[in-house]
């Protein structure tokens, strides 16, 4: 008989944080049974003051690709015996549409997400949170650090300013512009009318980086073809939903989800 310990989570992280943004979340699944891995991209295995120390000249990681970073996640993936359960964040989200696209997942769950190229995001928050990330007219050899001041407005809006600056101080860390403008070429492309594992798509009503609209839009590209296919909104959760207080709600909801399959 299988049980839990036989099932195995892969998360995968979004741009401007580092992978320890799951520590919590990882220990919440494992406290339910599950094995749970967390890998940090390339160039980024740390925590955020080391890599923050890096800024701006750290070449390897502003020469990294979202090719190269969905590859590292699908060669995890293809190494789990049984398929895992794959859940990611923010790009995190968008990575793991094209995991599952690839059939790598046993059951898919976008956490906020950004969108699937084919899903336009017209949304003005979005274009004001994250415009930035690109490096439009400078470098691609330097990384971009999100500042506080728009951590603020892109993540944790609506939180007390102690947490929004504890929040920033541990997970924040510089980012590569070659992977922001990757999510506007085929590396961010799925086949919408393909079948595909179960998959779920979460979204918050007060997250600016990501609006629900948005994601609403991005689940509503998806053909309804026999795929179990499902939308959930959360009022009052901003973009840091994996530590904004109250997180535990989505990690049950997720939990409660993915038991099914």
């Amino acid at each position: 008989m299988e049980t839990n310990n036989d099932k195995t989570i892969l998360f995968v992280t979004g741009a401007f944080v580092t992978h320890h943004c799951w520590d919590e979340w990882k220990v919440y699944f494992e406290n339910l049974g599950y094995k749970t891995i967390a890998p940090a991209w390339p160039f980024k295995d740390g925590y955020a003051a080391e890599l923050r120390a890096r800024q701006p000249d750290d070449v390897d990681l502003a020469l990294l690709t979202l090719t190269e970073v969905i590859d590292s996640y699908a060669k995890v993936a293809a190494g789990i015996p049984g398929k895992p359960y794959i859940i990611g964040h923010s790009l995190g989200g968008m990575m793991t549409q094209v995991l599952n696209n690839r059939g790598l997942a046993r059951a898919a769950v976008a956490i906020h997400s950004v969108p699937t190229l084919g899903v336009f995001p017209y949304e003005f928050s979005f274009l004001k949170a994250g415009w930035k990330s690109l490096g439009l007219f400078t470098s691609l050899k330097k990384t971009y650090l999100m500042s506080f001041k728009d951590w603020q407005y892109a993540f944790v809006n609506g939180m007390p300013l102690d947490q929004q600056q504890k929040a920033w101080e541990q997970f924040t860390v510089p980012e590569s512009k070659t992977v922001a403008r990757g999510g506007l070429t085929s590396a961010a492309k799925v086949d919408y009318n393909k079948p595909h594992a179960p998959m779920l798509f979460t979204a918050g009503s007060e997250d600016n980086i990501i609006p629900a609209h948005l994601n609403r839009r991005n689940f509503n590209r998806y053909k309804k073809n026999g795929s179990v296919l499902e939308y959930k909104e959360f009022p009052g959760r901003n973009h840091f939903v994996l530590g904004q207080p109250g997180w535990e709600g989505d990690a049950k909801y997720v939990a409660d989800w993915i038991a099914k399959y």
